[in-house]
């Protein structure tokens, strides 16, 4: 469910003309719905509201301080993989006692950080990094409370790229080295023990995986108890997904969730945090794009359009299907076109095998389902100019990540002193 709609053939973005803001901003640009993000945020909260649960969205499927924000002015908390994402979460008005550290490669810089912010906990993903995260917490003086994240070896049934859950995935302790983890932690200074995690991919269809990872999760809970370790919070992660195309068939709801969760924990006396990043923040985004022009081959046709993998890379990198429609409908007969950017790579696509009305120079496409895992996995490859942010409230708008000009890019660089002309 989103709050991007027609009103005759023109797309409004709640109560603002697409058409419009590409006049006002020019093309490429992302934009966000506020009415979506807080609608997704809510229903999934509503959801488990007879739990003690802590939404902790996942900066790293949006991170731009807009969205955080938006999402901390509801209460929720963040899951963050860095101390860019967690200065991110910071500065958004996210209380640090609702953040959690994940990822396997923090540093001693980061730890520091993340100490000195007194974040709800670190989530811990090796041996190694308990012990390292144990003596910067000493030198700090200070006590990290942690949790282990530990790994089920489930399979998702997700794509091999975004699945976390299997034993030869880089995340998390081995199943079988769990219980020794906790006893080592509990013999190191400078840590509490304070919970168990996990997470087992993203972009989760079905309920089955969860419930088969819960089960192992509730049975550990259950030795580690009666080894005496005082586990009060339960890191459940994310990964419930949602529909990209309208042949998807619909994901689990948040109700049905939540009534697992329950289910399995309900009893568990534990603060759940849940680690949701596509489900809030996945329908509320689009991208908007200019046609440079079209191309008929004799093998395919093309519509080559001014945003590129630069701007969406998950159709290159996952195969990834995101349904693409004209911003204003033509009437025009409709063609198979593939939907390519003007990058330097054969796979520069955003869409292939589409049926789409031959668009005219200029013509404007909306791809959607791009308020995640889109912005933040851009770049700047071939020297292209990120595309802007924009985030509308109804019939308010405002650019949240202007676009950097040639200059800003040029003035991060330089010309070592012995190559300069004299």
């Amino acid at each position: 469910m989103h709050h991007f709609n027609r009103r005759e053939d023109r797309l409004f973005a709640e109560n603002v003309d697409v058409t419009a803001l590409a006049e006002h901003i020019g093309t490429p640009f992302y934009c966000y719905s506020t009415a979506t993000l807080r609608q997704h945020y809510t229903r999934l909260k509503d959801a488990f509201a007879q739990n003690e649960v802590t939404i902790c969205y996942s900066v790293k499927a949006n991170s731009n301080l807009g969205v955080i924000a938006t999402l901390a002015d509801l209460g929720s908390g963040a899951d963050v993989v860095s101390e860019g994402e967690l200065r991110r979460a910071l500065l958004s008005g996210i209380p640090a006692g609702k953040i959690v550290f994940s990822g396997v490669g923090k540093t001693e810089a980061e730890m520091t950080y993340a100490l000195n912010a007194d974040i709800a906990q670190f989530n811990v993903e090796s041996r190694a990094e308990l012990e390292q995260l144990s003596e910067v917490a000493t030198k700090q003086g200070k006590t990290a409370r942690i949790s282990l994240r530990v790994n089920p070896d489930i399979d998702a049934g997700t794509h091999e790229k975004i699945s976390t859950g299997k034993a030869e995935n880089k995340f998390g302790i081995a199943w079988d080295e769990a219980e020794a983890s906790y006893a080592k932690a509990a013999t190191l200074p400078g840590l509490e023990i304070v919970g168990i995690d996990i997470h087992i991919g993203s972009q989760i269809t079905e309920l089955t995986p969860f419930r088969n990872a819960f089960t192992k999760v509730a049975d550990l809970l259950e030795k580690l108890t009666d080894a005496g370790h005082n586990i009060t919070t339960l890191d459940l992660g994310g990964g419930l997904g949602i529909p990209y195309g309208p042949e998807d068939a619909p994901p689990p709801s948040p109700e049905d969730y939540a009534n697992l969760i329950d289910e399995i924990f309900g009893d568990s006396g534990c603060r759940i945090f849940l680690e949701p990043g596509r489900l809030i923040a996945g329908n509320a985004g689009i991208l908007v794009t200019s046609v440079i022009r079209t191309k008929k081959g004799e093998a395919k046709n093309f519509i080559i359009v001014d945003a590129a993998m630069t701007e969406l890379m998950r159709p290159t990198l996952y195969g990834a299907y995101h349904d693409i429609q004209p911003v204003i409908t033509n009437g025009n007969v409709q063609d198979v076109w593939d939907v390519v950017g003007p990058v330097c790579e054969t796979g520069d696509f955003l869409g292939s095998e589409r049926s789409l009305p031959e668009p005219q120079k200029g013509d404007l496409l909306a791809i959607f389902t791009c308020g995640a895992y889109s912005a933040s996995l851009g770049s700047s490859y071939n020297t292209r100019l990120s595309a802007p942010e924009v985030l509308v409230d109804n019939e308010k708008f405002e650019i949240i990540r202007a676009r950097p000009q040639y200059d800003d890019i040029l003035a991060l660089e330089k010309v070592p002193d012995w190559l300069k002309k004299a």
